[in-house]
């Protein structure tokens, strides 16, 4: 992986090198520049090397020049595409750079090279012919993009820090922004809690006019599903063999590299099936394989993660998180985000990306898989959801939900009561929000008492409504709720947290459920064989058999929590009342709430912490970010 930034207009050389020494930790190996005083045009790059070591040196150019690309990410399809483009005519200098690639690939097919590409990426060309810069970024947004339009200043960069560190950008707290955060514990599509800093979303590409000073943006790519009907269970044998083959090709194709490669094992499915891919390729006892496990057996999987790791004969790494790890690595994770995030599994996450980079440069990880095959337990909860909004008066929901509050509170992961309060939670609301409400750290009808000025709920969850109403007409709960996930909360939260973590440690992370070919296969694949019955991923169960141990594959799914619960309680309360944009002392209520056993008010907890680190950050050391009213 690796940094990249660039503006045109207003700024200088040392503009550049703020922006570019901003983003260092995405790329420790090398640094490159350049700066076109005819067009006013500076691109950076910081270079964590991995495929062509010698021969990926950034900014890389065309033959005459006129063309130059600085990018972030890996094209695992970048041989078959060379191989394409020269029998196009196309001229490689390079023996097996895939950053040439999307070079020769700009001057084939312009504008139309993202839908060429199967991988993770951010690039950035600059084309001095056609005085334009052109923008790219991945399918699911793995690698992130951020940019700015303001004071004569167009800039772009990796990182929002990044973009602060220009000396004539500024950044203001945005309203909307805030409560969208609050709302899901991330901003989601292109979305900041900044006015003027916005991403670039996942699956577009961004086109800016030099000359006119325009932009204008193309979703080149959408995850819809669009599931093939006429399949049935006599289909089954033949799907299930086609996953196995899909999901071993796209773990060969992610262990292409030119430095040490590792993988993520957490005993789960996905992470299992991954390992067994890649001993398919090499043998077990050349794997290397990472976990952590926590002190509370409620949230430990270690042992599953060792025993897998046992079955394939991997040499195997294993630490443990405990509260006094996890209060040292609060501030130093939380203040290098970037971007405010209300997954306490960021903590874990960092963990295992640093003591993995210890051992290799690349990690490769089982993220996606209960987005594609219908992994999370909120399906359970949709059928009873469907039969207790329509039985259920709403006099009665509320007397419900008052007497579920009078359940004691449990710290462990995923308890009872825990869930029976987020399920009557969610149908407080029509179906539309159910998912993130179920999912939401305050939930809607409780965010103006967070965030100060009117709340249009239509306004906040506008994704959210988005992604439910965009499915094909006549698409089941599951499918909706697959959708939610893949398009929604797999982007902004997931794969945002995973990258963060894992460039901190300068160490690349490679997503396996989310090859092209595979996702264009589960797409197709009707909901019965990824949900049924309370049931999850039977499609990928039935492919694993045999390749993967029983054990795994039968045992129920616990998911990748955090006993944040019980370490808020020995943290000290962050004070956010400076913060125009939040009602004074919203924060103190929240945790005086959580401390006293009220409520348990783990997740919009977790959110005030997180934002008041990356505030802490954005106005301390340089780079600085005005928080305005």
């Amino acid at each position: 992986m690796c940094g990249l930034a660039g503006f045109v207009g207003k700024g200088d050389r040392d503009d550049i090198r703020r922006m570019t020494r901003a983003l260092a930790h995405r790329g420790p190996d090398g640094e490159g520049f350049l700066h076109d005083p005819d067009t006013a045009v500076h691109l950076g790059h910081r270079r964590l090397a991995i495929i062509d070591i010698a021969g990926g040196v950034q900014p890389m150019f065309n033959e005459d020049g006129k063309i130059a690309v600085i990018y972030n990410g890996e094209i695992f399809n970048h041989m078959e595409l060379r191989a394409e483009l020269i029998a196009a005519g196309r001229r490689f200098r390079t023996d097996h750079s895939d950053t040439e690639v999307l070079v020769q690939g700009y001057e084939q097919w312009g504008e139309d090279l993202p839908t060429r590409l199967n991988g993770q990426f951010a690039f950035a060309i600059y084309d001095a012919r056609r005085q334009r810069i052109f923008l790219a970024r991945d399918r699911f947004g793995e690698k992130p993009l951020y940019y700015t339009h303001q004071n004569g200043t167009f800039a772009f960069a990796s990182e929002a820090s990044a973009l602060a560190a220009h000396s004539r950008l500024g950044f203001s707290i945005d309203a909307l922004g805030l409560q969208k955060f609050f709302a899901h514990g991330f901003t989601p599509g292109e979305t900041t809690i900044y006015r003027e800093c916005r991403k670039l979303a996942a699956g577009h590409s961004l086109s800016f006019d030099i000359g006119q000073g325009r932009i204008a943006t193309r979703c080149y790519w959408r995850f819809t599903l669009e599931p093939d009907d006429s399949l049935t269970e006599a289909d089954a044998p033949r799907l299930a063999e086609e996953t196995r083959s899909l999901v071993f090709e796209s773990v060969r194709r992610r262990m292409l590299s030119d430095v040490p490669l590792g993988f993520f094992l957490s005993g789960g499915i996905d992470s299992t099936a991954v390992v067994a891919g890649a001993a398919r390729h090499r043998p077990g006892a050349s794997l290397d394989t990472f976990t952590i496990g926590f002190n509370d057996p409620s949230f430990d999987e270690s042992a599953y993660a060792k025993r897998a790791a046992a079955h394939f004969g991997t040499r195997h790494h294993a630490e443990m998180l405990d509260f006094e790890t996890a209060r040292a690595l609060i501030p130093a994770v939380l203040e290098r985000l970037d971007e405010p995030l209300g997954d306490a599994s960021i903590l874990p996450t960092y963990l295992v990306s640093r003591f993995a980079r210890k051992s290799v440069t690349v990690a490769l990880s089982g993220d996606g898989g209960d987005e594609m095959f219908g992994g999370y337990d909120p399906f359970k909860a949709l059928l009873p959801a469907r039969l207790y909004a329509a039985l259920v008066p709403g006099g009665v929901h509320r007397g419900l939900r008052r007497c579920a509050e009078l359940l004691p509170i449990s710290r462990g992961n995923m308890a009872l009561d825990f869930k029976v309060k987020r399920f009557l939670r969610g149908l407080s609301y029509p179906a539309p929000y159910w998912n993130p409400v179920w999912l939401s750290p305050v939930e809607p009808q409780d965010l103006a008492e967070i965030v100060n000025g009117p709340v249009r709920i239509e306004e906040v969850y506008s994704e959210v409504l988005d992604c439910w109403e965009s499915a094909p007409a006549g698409s089941s709960l599951v499918d909706r709720t697959l959708q939610f996930y893949t398009r929604f909360y797999l982007t902004d939260d997931v794969l945002m947290k995973v990258d963060r973590a894992a460039m901190m440690n300068s160490l690349e992370t490679r997503a396996v459920f989310l090859d092209n070919d595979l996702v264009d296969f589960c797409r197709k694949l009707p909901a019965q064989f990824k949900y049924s019955k309370g049931t999850g991923k039977i499609m990928l169960r039935q492919a694993l058999r045999g390749a993967v141990p029983d054990e795994v594959l039968d045992r129920p799914k616990k998911g990748f929590g955090v006993p944040i619960s019980r370490w808020l309680r020995e943290i000290t309360p962050p004070n956010l009342d400076a913060l125009p944009q939040l009602r004074p002392g919203a924060a103190r209520k929240l945790w005086a709430r959580h401390a006293e056993g009220v409520a348990d008010e783990r997740l919009a907890l977790w959110c005030c912490l997180s934002l008041h680190h990356h505030l802490k950050a954005m106005q301390g050391d340089a780079p600085v970010m005005a928080v305005a009213s």
